[in-house]
């Protein structure tokens, strides 16, 4: 009987099955794997089957299939059962399922052999040697085991019985959908401020968590959260634009292959998809679209600050056809970069987008401007009575059974002035236009008037008002605007 030998380590039992690795059993192999650790698997095997019902066993199907999501397809076949045999061999598998068997124990400089029976592995392995018992954690030896005990498998196997009809070989399309795979695009974007233009790659990073490998696999990227049915909620990429005035979703379609709502980027030709394996493709190349710097500060309500804050710096593009990238980007992050004095792309920042649509404007944050500063300052606060009365009507019971009867109560309209003032400075040599933006405002009932603004702003929406502020080189400039707020 051929013998199996393994290592017993000092701090853990460490067992290597001494095998020759078996080529895999895979067929032609397609993965569509979309965003939110989810693939599909479609497996075409050439096999060989038998008339009648028989186990047909399907070696190197991923470690993290979802087995009530297989299917399989096999001319003049009908499925009666499948298993998925997940109790892979490994070093601590074969001391678990070897409780209370017999093996072999080698250790010594002159390989002495002694017959052990295990008793237990539980933080370390425990053995019956003749009549007394030890914990072969803090010795060490070699372990024989005569063969591999049933249902510890080598490789991730899904075995399914199958009656067939019709005998000879044939395609079997096998195809299950499996955990453990993943994938995010990431931009490297070049801004040159002086031209106004902006150079981006873009590149999808592929991993493979699933325990298995795929070789010469056809690989789609489907970009969007398809519906996760485990979690009942959508468990992909997330990231969604910062609040930054310039972000709009476009409303151009993308001249790339649909399925259903969702964008796949197809892998070119056939690749590997190696187990514990991150793998990068490129899918965007665009120079020269028009990008623009802008610096941004925005308030919260009655937010005032002691000392002057940094200004965000924000870069702003498009991907539309005519006057930007011309794509649809997958969700990932942005990094950016910009040639220094000596000519050196040098990282100025990232940010992450989340799927954005061909035609979309997009406004990222990529740090806080060393030299514009802001500095929002509550002047005061005073009550204002309008003189402006209101009718309100109440209701109440007269008896029961009766129609209500209605009274109507005048009340006086009476509002809070909010008075502040920016303060905004540039410390850099050439002039700037600073978005300050002060939210809150939908705090109390959407009722916030603006009576005084020392520049015109623009209500951006019930709970933000923005102002372009021109700030001259090496100067400062002061923004002070007036809310009434009614309670």
């Amino acid at each position: 009987m051929r013998e199996v030998f393994g290592l017993l380590g000092v701090a853990a039992p460490a067992l290597a099955v001494a095998q020759t690795v078996p080529t895999s059993a895979q067929g032609d192999v397609s993965l569509t794997i979309y965003n939110n650790d989810l693939a599909l698997v479609q497996d075409v095997r050439q096999m060989s089957l038998p008339l009648g019902r028989h186990r047909q066993e399907f070696p190197d199907v991923s470690a993290a299939i979802r087995p009530e999501t297989v299917t399989l397809n096999a001319g003049g076949t009908g499925i009666v059962e499948q298993n998925f045999d997940y109790d892979l061999l490994t070093p601590e598998k074969l001391m678990d399922k070897a409780v209370g068997q017999t093996v072999t124990l080698i250790r010594g400089a002159d390989d002495k052999r002694e017959t052990a029976t295990i008793l237990a592995n539980n933080g370390g392995t425990i053995v019956r040697v003749g009549d007394h018992i030890e914990v072969l954690q803090n010795y060490g030896a070699r372990v024989l085991f005569s063969s591999l005990p049933p249902g510890l498998r080598a490789r991730p196997t899904l075995s399914v019985t199958l009656d067939t009809t019709a005998p000879g070989t044939r395609p079997v399309s096998l195809s299950y959908l499996s955990r453990g795979f993943g994938w995010k695009a990431d931009y490297v974007a070049l801004f040159d401020e002086t031209a106004g233009k902006i150079d981006v790659q873009g590149w999808i990073t592929l991993t493979n968590n699933s325990g298995t490998t795929f070789d010469k696999a056809k690989v789609l990227l489907v970009a969007g959260a398809v519906g996760d049915g485990n979690t009942g909620y959508n468990g992909g990429y997330r990231a969604q634009p910062p609040r930054l005035p310039g972000n709009r979703p476009g409303i151009e379609s993308a001249n790339r292959e649909s399925l259903g709502d969702f964008y796949v980027y197809p892998i070119a030709g056939r690749t590997t998809v190696a187990n514990a394996q991150q793998k990068q493709v490129s899918f965007l190349d665009v120079g020269g679209a028009p990008a623009t710097k802008a610096y941004h500060f925005r308030n919260g309500w009655l937010s005032s600050q002691t000392e002057p804050q940094s200004a965000d710096t924000v870069l702003r593009f498009s991907t539309s056809r005519e006057a930007g990238l011309g794509d649809a980007l997958p969700a990932g992050t942005v990094r950016v970069y910009m040639r220094d004095a000596r000519g050196q792309p040098q990282f100025i920042g990232e940010n992450a987008i989340g799927h954005t649509p061909m035609g979309s404007s997009l406004a990222l944050k990529t740090g806080e401007a060393f030299d514009v500063k802001v500095q929002p300052v509550l002047e005061k606060r005073e009550r204002i009575d309008s003189g402006e009365w209101e009718k309100s009507v109440r209701y109440r019971v007269t008896a029961p059974g009766k129609a209500p009867s209605e009274v109507t109560v005048e009340t006086e309209k009476v509002f809070w002035r909010t008075t502040m003032s920016y303060k905004v400075t540039n410390a850099k040599a050439v002039p700037v236009t600073v978005e300050v933006v002060q939210g809150g405002l939908d705090n109390w009932r959407h009722d916030t008037r603006v009576p005084s603004e020392s520049i015109k702003g623009e209500q951006r929406s019930v709970d933000e008002r923005i102002w372009a502020v021109p700030v001259p080189a090496n100067g400062e400039a002061t923004l002070t605007v007036q809310f009434d707020t009614r309670y």
